[in-house]
């Protein structure tokens, strides 16, 4: 029982950091996120003073210089254009916001479970989106759930109602859909690397569940989902063997599996599609696209024709090519288009320093690791995705990164079979 509330507390407090949220009975200033700022400050001073200095890597220091380069052209650009905008001009400040927020839930996992590596994290990130696509649910169809949610945390659940979306705790639009496009795209890097995980048919189990969960509900909050479920698709073809035609033995359980929660996927969802109006028309929303291709030929939605439509908005003048406007907040410019915004605001130069930063995080874990090194060129094309519909970026998972004891999974010998003791105790609980 101590076991399971402490991974339950642990779960709390990643969702704390995945997905920030406000109370309604404390000051703006302290979020879910703060919170974990403030812990992870604590364990940072208190891990430096036996050291006697900070525990800092090259690849942090790197990362840090390039994210005080991208603050430096934006509050230049805010200045040479006489604005109050410093909407990214203070980028650093929260850049090490996530960092410590990071370094804190990596000392309390270690506390639990005696270390924080990849594989430990992605359970608990697949089991927090799972919960928030739940209570998405639960608060859409349960009205206590619902009272209970907007008396004690701040959200837009009026607009949220009138734009008929659903929503969860600090999960909503496209924040939760990047959140739940990255947790797809390591899930499937966990299944695909880990021998000891694909030995399990509990594991497998719960990790497909809450794949199919994420890809269907995470759809319905978020459309900007539908990116990580189809890179995960990827990812499991480019290490399934089907390419070559050569399906890989050891994968049978998985493929066994991933079939069986498909199929029941599909015919739960269909059930409910045909008894529910809600369920059925939040699946048409976060299915749109599909439906529309089976129902007229032409696969179109919305907000993809809004945004080819109406937000590709570029500078006019060589000026704000090279520098930008200086402009940025108060949807300003009328566009969601991640590359305009930015483009718009800090020009050109700003933007590079920006895209740069996550290429050299990528880049850095892919030298660092061993097994898994192909996830994180898949991350950086998910922050180049994205970007195309909204103004965001996905250091959150980088900052996780950053953190980890190391970056591979440890692998099961085929011959003698030994599997990790910590990964062992979390399985039994």
């Amino acid at each position: 029982m101590r076991k399971f509330l402490s991974h339950i507390l642990i779960g709390t407090l990643v969702s704390f950091y995945l997905f920030p949220f406000e109370f309604t009975f404390l000051p703006p200033s302290i979020s879910s996120k703060m919170i974990i700022v403030i812990i992870g400050a604590v364990f940072f001073v208190l891990d430096c003073i036996p050291k006697g200095g900070i525990p800092i890597t090259r690849q942090i220091m790197g990362a840090t210089a390039i994210a005080a380069i991208f603050s430096f052209i934006c509050f230049y650009s805010t200045d040479y254009n006489r604005t109050d905008d410093y909407t990214y001009a203070t980028y650093v400040v929260s850049f090490f916001v996530w960092l410590s927020a990071a370094y804190g839930i990596g000392k309390i996992i270690r506390f639990e479970h005696g270390k924080f590596d990849f594989t430990v994290l992605i359970y608990y990130l697949a089991g927090v989106c799972f919960v928030q696509c739940a209570l998405a649910l639960m608060i859409d169809e349960i009205p206590l759930v619902k009272n209970v949610v907007t008396t004690y945390i701040w959200n837009n659940a009026n607009f949220y109602t009138e734009i008929d979306r659903l929503y969860g705790i600090g999960a909503a639009l496209d924040p939760a859909g990047v959140r739940f496009a990255v947790v797809l795209i390591l899930v499937a890097a966990l299944l695909c690397h880990s021998d000891y995980v694909r030995s399990k048919k509990k594991i497998i189990t719960q990790l497909m569940i809450a794949f199919f969960t994420i890809s269907l509900i995470g759809n319905m909050i978020s459309r900007t989902t539908i990116t990580g479920v189809v890179m995960a698709l990827v990812y499991f073809v480019m290490y399934s063997g089907i390419i070559s035609l050569r399906l890989k033995g050891r994968y049978f359980k998985f493929y066994f599996i991933f079939s069986t929660v498909l199929v029941t996927a599909i015919i739960v969802s269909t059930i409910l599609y045909n008894v529910n109006s809600a369920f059925h028309d939040h699946l048409r929303f976060g299915f749109e696209g599909f439906f529309n291709w089976t129902e007229t030929g032409e696969w179109s939605t919305n907000s993809t024709d809004k945004l080819d439509r109406e937000m590709w908005i570029w500078p006019t003048d060589t000026k704000t090519w090279v520098i930008g406007s200086g402009l940025f907040g108060l949807f300003i410019y009328n566009t969601d288009v991640g590359y305009c915004r930015f483009i718009l605001y800090c020009g050109i130069i700003g933007f590079s320093s920006f895209a740069w930063l996550f290429i050299y995080s990528a880049v850095s874990f892919w030298r660092r690791s061993k097994e898994i090194r192909w996830v994180f060129l898949f991350l950086l094309a998910l922050a180049f995705v994205i970007w195309i519909k909204v103004a965001t970026d996905i250091f959150f998972i980088f900052a996780l990164f950053y953190c980890l004891d190391h970056l591979d999974i440890v692998r099961l010998n085929y011959n003698r079979i030994e599997p990790d003791p910590e990964l062992v105790e979390i399985e039994q609980n």
